[in-house]
């Protein structure tokens, strides 16, 4: 494991002291957990951008026509949301 020195600001620091508190986890958890939730989220839009580089009009329009024609059921329409 590797250990840094990071700088913040005393009001970025006190947020994360508070709220790595909230979460019952220590201050390097929370920074550690932080940094890996954007690695995930910067490698998944990498991911996208060249899965959508290799995408296919045709085959998305050959896909499409496997889709049956037909109406959605009552609860999938727009404006069908029941309020209680």
């Amino acid at each position: 494991m590797s250990a840094i020195n990071l700088r913040l600001p005393d009001s970025l620091h006190q947020r994360v002291r508070m709220l790595s508190k909230t979460d019952h986890i220590s201050i390097n958890q929370f920074v550690a957990t932080a940094v890996a939730e954007k690695i995930s989220a910067l490698d998944t839009e990498d991911y996208l951008k060249m899965r959508a580089s290799r995408a296919s009009r045709k085959k998305f329009e050959t896909a499409l026509k496997k889709v049956p024609d037909a109406e959605p059921d009552e609860q999938d329409r727009f404006g069908s949301l029941r309020t209680h």
